[in-house]
């Protein structure tokens, strides 16, 4: 769950998701608002609208039958009746008085009064005795002066104003999140999928310089990662091929003079001497063979294959006996790697004479863990300080620091099988066994 939160896919696709989600209900609840405010606005223009249209009506009806008109504006929401002219108006008009004053002409007087007890009561049968505990209290009672003298008073109610909130259907709702969920997630892959590709390539170019170039497509800023990426590649690539084409050339060229010096010893007459500066042109040109063997390992020039590791393992183990090691083999991965041939038979046969010629005997154990093959490769030694664990794979070191051709190699063997094997998508760990010797753990990854 914690590397799951850690992934930048995880993060994007949150923060899109939630900054959705708040944009939405922010919007709605605005969107909300303005309804209420419209709703607002269009009740009380239909109620200024209804008495307006009341008041001119009356104007037309004839006194004596005003009685059953004005008894008739139950229906429409209001009372009315005609008043003395002393009855008592408000200091200040409400808001609907203000409204009715500003619609009606100018000849009608608009006044505000005091609520009664009785205003607003819904008319018998209308089905709005449940209501009338929320509209009393927003009953308005108006004074209006007529043309012809006489004063009319309304009790007028207004609408029953609509909830605050809408009724939620929850299955559009989670139909909306779901929704947002699959564009959150599609947009987090799509934004994620090149730095994941950009990852992945830098991966494998620590394995395999060669590896081809990353496409150059997407937008603007994922073309010039990628360009900039593949110029970062070509330019190691190149430092690479440089120095290896240096260290090959004084290689290749120290074969001459060495070759020449052999010759050479055999004019000396002193056996002492002639032995002695034998072993010397003997460890120098064992020097530039592991030279040579280095440059190899790095440029991984050969080309990849499909191969059996236990058929490789078994045939490496039986040439170190026949060379006259010692060394026993067990295990088997039964599984399949791509590989250079010739290099990984170089890295194994490395470790396996690195563990007979220091530790006296190879015991190669081969197994399949977690879709990897192990190499384990014991030797009965005094093993190696903890400390010196990194600094053995370093070119030209060694433990033992004599250099002498009875002690030891050029120091080259480990760095080599190491750059195999990152080449190869593993790696070499070491680590002193609790009985003694020294173990060597070679890991490479199988065909699935």
């Amino acid at each position: 769950m914690k590397s799951l939160l850690q992934s930048m896919s995880t993060r994007v696709f949150v923060l899109l998701f939630a900054g959705v989600l708040v944009t939405v209900v922010l919007t709605l609840g605005l969107a909300l608002g303005e309804r209420q405010r419209m709703i607002g606005q269009f009740r009380d223009y239909n109620a200024v609208e209804r008495v307006a249209q009341f008041v001119q009506t009356l104007e037309t009806v004839p006194p004596k039958l005003r009685a059953p008109y004005l008894s008739a504006a139950a229906g429409l929401g209001m009372q009315g009746e005609i008043v003395a002219g002393d009855t008592p108006a408000l200091g200040e008009r409400t808001r609907l008085a203000g409204l009715l004053h500003a619609r009606l002409p100018a000849e009608y007087r608009i006044a505000s009064t005091a609520a009664r007890q009785g205003d607003c009561l819904p008319p018998a049968g209308a089905g709005g005795i449940k209501h009338h505990a929320e509209r009393v209290g927003r009953c308005e009672a108006l004074l209006v002066s007529l043309a012809d003298g006489s004063r009319l008073r309304l009790s007028v109610l207004p609408p029953r104003p609509p909830p605050l909130a809408p009724r939620i259907d929850f299955n559009y709702v989670l139909l909306f999140l779901a929704g947002l969920g699959v564009v959150a997630a599609f947009v987090a892959r799509m934004t994620m999928r090149p730095l994941q590709n950009l990852a992945r390539a830098a991966t494998e170019l620590g394995n395999n310089i060669e590896r081809a170039p990353l496409p150059e497509k997407g937008a603007l800023e994922i073309r010039q990662a990628a360009a900039a990426f593949n110029a970062m590649q070509a330019r190691v690539r190149q430092h690479m091929r440089q120095r290896a084409h240096i260290l090959a050339a004084i290689t290749h060229d120290l074969q001459t003079p060495l070759t020449r010096m052999r010759l050479r010893l055999e004019k000396i007459d002193d056996p002492q001497l002639k032995d002695k500066l034998a072993g010397d042109v003997t460890a120098m040109q064992s020097m530039v063979r592991e030279g040579l063997d280095l440059v190899r390992s790095m440029e991984s020039s050969e080309n990849m294959q499909r191969m059996d590791l236990d058929s490789l393992v078994d045939s490496v183990c039986d040439d170190a006996v026949d060379a006259g090691q010692e060394v026993t083999s067990s295990g088997k991965t039964h599984g399949a790697l791509m590989a250079r041939p010739m290099a990984l038979r170089r890295c194994i046969g490395n470790l396996i004479d690195n563990a007979a010629k220091y530790g006296q005997r190879a015991d190669v154990r081969v197994a399949r863990e977690d879709g990897k093959a192990v190499i384990r490769i014991r030797d009965a030694g005094p093993g190696i300080p903890e400390q010196e664990f990194e600094r053995v794979f370093e070119p030209f070191y060694r433990v033992e620091s004599s250099r002498s051709r009875h002690t030891g190699g050029t120091g080259l063997g480990l760095t080599i099988a190491r750059n195999i094997a990152e080449q190869h998508g593993g790696d070499i760990r070491l680590r002193n066994q609790p009985e003694g010797g020294l173990e060597v753990l070679l890991r490479l990854p199988l065909l699935a």
